[in-house]
């Protein structure tokens, strides 16, 4: 009982005291120091052997052969489709008279056509919202819509010609549907010695 009321008990009860209860905290202090630097190091630790198996992975990939010339036939690519593309702008504004065709409005109802074409309606909407916000002709949609349904189906392989259908339509609303797609088979072509 003498160690708790800190009364001087013969036989070096002070000492038991001191170590019962400490009079300072800094002894405390590097203790808890000490484990909260053990489990950062611990954290860090098992951070550095996850991501050693990534970097090294990453680090090992194999060499290309002729890699210095795939980069260049890509920017040729890609600048002959940037000048394609201002070339179509530049067409549909010399061709089309008023909003329908400034390049926005080119861009956006291009893009929402296509999208409604492949059936991705609430993307199509988006773009239709924004193409009404720059105030471009909602009717000019409507006719390139009409038009690329009447030209018929077209291969979902290629998907330059669900493009290029659409820029035809897009400068022409009123464009004829082609012989091969108005003259398609009533019926599927069927096997040999079935009928």
């Amino acid at each position: 009982m003498s160690q708790r009321t800190g009364n001087k008990a013969p036989g070096g009860a002070e000492t038991l005291r001191r170590d019962f209860v400490p009079r300072k905290c800094s002894a405390t202090v590097p203790v808890v120091m000490s484990s909260v630097h053990r489990v950062l190091s611990a954290a860090f630790l098992t951070a550095g052997l996850l991501l050693l198996p990534v970097s090294a992975m990453a680090q090992s990939a194999p060499p290309d052969k002729g890699g210095d010339q795939k980069p260049a036939a890509n920017q040729g690519d890609a600048a002959k489709e940037a000048a394609k593309k201002i070339d179509e702008f530049e067409e549909a504004a010399r061709v089309l008279e008023g909003a329908a065709g400034h390049p926005e409005c080119v861009w956006l109802g291009r893009r929402a056509v296509s999208l409604l074409w492949r059936d991705d309606l609430d993307t199509a909407f988006r773009h239709l919202d924004l193409y009404d916000r720059f105030g471009c002709p909602g009717g000019h949609v409507q006719a390139t819509f009409r038009c690329v349904i009447r030209q018929g189906n077209i291969d979902p392989k290629s998907p330059e010609s669900l493009s290029a259908r659409v820029h035809a339509c897009w400068i022409n609303p009123q464009l004829q549907p082609t012989p091969a797609a108005a003259a398609q088979p009533a019926q599927p072509n069927q096997p040999a010695g079935t009928k």
